[in-house]
């Protein structure tokens, strides 16, 4: 047995819901469970995985829903922190002409309710073979704290760190203020997720080849840049491969880079870390099999995929 399947795949971030626009006049809405690492948790369970997750809830109707949705998935909430007055954010999704989405404002009434790193449950730092994490968070001083000081102790306890970029500008105060915060973290992980164009926006490039050029002086093991519908360009052990992915009609492109996450961490976590260039592109692969199934259904973590999609 791999002995990661001895444990879980943790996960920290926010719950969201997700108004998602019912046609591109994006002008009614359907609600839905959301948030980039809620997706993540819920897709690694739907695929076999045992996932956790870090985050914090309050104690209204919303808070209630997330739990008992996110329960219903088989995500763990051991490590949820529960605050009574903190309410989930809300981000309004619109769709382009081209189904794609735009993630066009955000309703956050308590941003100042953060995970507290103090009252984490330390069990999570043993029970935990894989940690992901992404910048949804890192806006906020205390939750930048919070996630600098997790990094810090799943680096000592050598177990394998997931960062996706998943970029929200609207979030921030400055581009250079997001560019500086995100990139802190390049030296600390093992894997780093990007689409194309956050690879030059964070860079400040305008080339997949100069972007990765800028990215080679902090080491990372492995960098995944997903690029839609031409599938991923993988960096492994110094090389660049193309990773194709078959071609689907998309419907809604909200969550598919989160499901490609949940196919790539359970892959890790169910077959153990890729070993050969051929096993990282079985897994990327699988990865990329998943963001197109989820790309031709409506909404986010309700297009994750299931195995039962997969036959």
């Amino acid at each position: 047995m791999n002995e990661m399947t001895n444990k879980s795949i943790l996960i920290y971030g926010d719950a969201f819901v997700d108004y998602i626009a019912k046609d591109q006049r994006n002008m009614e809405f359907t609600m839905f469970l959301g948030g980039a690492t809620v997706n993540v948790a819920a897709g690694i369970a739907r695929l076999g995985a045992a996932s956790s997750i870090i985050t914090v809830l309050g104690d209204d109707e919303t808070s209630e829903f997330v739990k008992n949705e996110l329960d219903s998935e088989g995500v763990d909430l051991t490590y949820a922190q529960v605050v009574p007055e903190k309410r989930v954010s809300g981000v309004y999704v619109h769709l382009t002409e081209d189904n794609d989405r735009i993630f066009h404002s955000y309703v956050d009434e308590t941003p100042n309710i953060q995970v507290d790193f103090s009252s984490l449950n330390n069990d999570a730092f043993q029970q935990s073979s894989v940690f992901h994490f992404c910048s949804g968070t890192l806006f906020h001083p205390s939750a930048h704290k919070t996630t600098n000081a997790i990094v810090e102790q799943f680096n000592q306890a050598n177990v394998y760190l997931s960062f996706d970029a998943n970029i929200r500008p609207l979030r921030w105060e400055s581009e250079e203020v997001c560019r500086n915060t995100i990139r802190s973290f390049f030296n600390s992980v093992d894997l780093l997720k990007l689409t194309d164009e956050e690879l030059f926006f964070l860079t400040e490039t305008e080339s997949l080849e100069e972007g990765l050029k800028q990215l080679r002086p902090y080491h990372i093991p492995t960098i995944l840049v997903t690029v839609g519908e031409d599938g991923t360009f993988a960096v492994i052990d110094d090389e660049l491969i193309h990773i194709k992915v078959e071609k689907v009609v998309p419907v809604d492109t909200t969550g598919a880079g989160d499901a490609f996450m949940a196919g790539i961490l359970s892959s890790i976590y169910l077959k153990g870390k890729p070993k050969t260039k051929e096993e990282w592109i079985d897994y990327i692969s699988f990865g990329n099999r998943l963001g197109a199934i989820c790309a031709t259904k409506i909404g986010a973590l309700s297009a994750m995929p299931r195995l039962s999609d997969l036959d």
